[in-house]
């Protein structure tokens, strides 16, 4: 081999190092940190995540609105299922110096695992993939360990039957969602707690089938408990009271969920669907808890 040829090849490659090493020693943009409201966690549960991102003095403009990535890894890392998110302030308004502090309710899938759970947040470019680089435990690819927990078998919640007015039970490709679409008026039903309580409910509507937003009402017999706007695209977990006063005295409690309209996709030359079912909401979550 040519030696000037040789020399171009290893100039080539001490810079292709240089370059790598830039890239993996890049300064923190900000550092992580996750807190959970409950350290052991019962599957099918919700729990209360606040991320917290404390933006570094020196950080640079973000050059774009990036996504947050959250990967929840059980003692093998394994990875169980995801919240990746936009941050409610887009990272595009993160300014050097700022802290940046949020609350998700995550609901625990119905894996077949207990056990240790580590959490792994990152932070993302939409466009490329490309991962920033934040300050913490580099768990390898910019994906950064900031907090564990315990998944425990389901024991303690008040298990919501859907009774009159909803289609069968659809599981995502991934088997980590699932759902029920509601008729025009679909009825739960649970255990009295005898106590106040409030209903997390999950919704949304993903079908553009009207030109203006759902009304959904939450009832308990004749008594309104909610009433919200569901448009289209945006799911919704609503915390909704449920006063004891308001649950009466039998041992079970039905409450009804109703929309102003419905739709059927076959009637819906965009959609080019065969499906003849009448859909009003889609939920992916209705979950009881007594108040503590």
């Amino acid at each position: 081999m040519p030696k000037r040829f040789a020399c171009v090849l290893v100039l080539f490659a001490l810079g292709a190092g240089a370059c790598a090493r830039n890239a993996e020693d890049a300064p923190p943009v900000a550092t992580p940190t996750v807190t959970l409201s409950r350290s052991e966690v019962a599957v099918g549960t919700p729990v209360d995540v606040t991320y917290r991102f404390a933006v570094a003095p020196d950080a640079p403009p973000f050059p774009e609105d990036s996504l947050v990535f959250v990967h929840f890894l059980d003692a093998d890392r394994e990875r169980m299922w995801d919240d990746d998110h936009a941050p409610p302030t887009p990272t595009s308004q993160w300014q050097p110096g700022s802290t940046i502090e949020y609350t998700r309710t995550v609901f625990v899938p119905k894996f077949p695992y207990v056990g240790p759970t580590t959490v792994e947040v990152g932070v993302y470019s939409p466009a490329s993939g490309d991962r920033l680089p934040l300050a913490g435990q580099d768990s390898g690819m910019r994906a950064y360990r900031v907090a564990t927990f315990a998944m425990s078998v389901q024991s303690d919640n008040l298990f919501v039957i859907f009774k009159d007015g909803w289609h069968e039970t659809e599981v995502a490709d991934d088997g980590a969602q699932e759902w029920q679409w509601s008729r025009k008026r679909g009825t739960i039903a649970f255990r009295n707690p005898k106590t106040d309580a409030v209903l997390l409910l999950e919704v949304d509507q993903p079908v553009m089938a009207f030109t203006e937003p759902q009304q959904v009402e939450v009832r308990a017999g004749d008594v309104l408990l909610d009433s919200f706007t569901l448009p289209v695209g945006a799911r919704q977990l609503r915390r909704i009271a449920l006063p004891a006063a308001q649950l009466g005295g039998a041992e079970n409690v039905e409450l009804s969920i109703a929309v102003d309209r419905t739709f059927v996709p076959a009637s819906i030359p965009d959609l080019r669907s065969a499906d003849p079912r009448e859909l009003g909401a889609r939920v992916f979550r209705a979950y009881v808890e007594e108040r503590r």
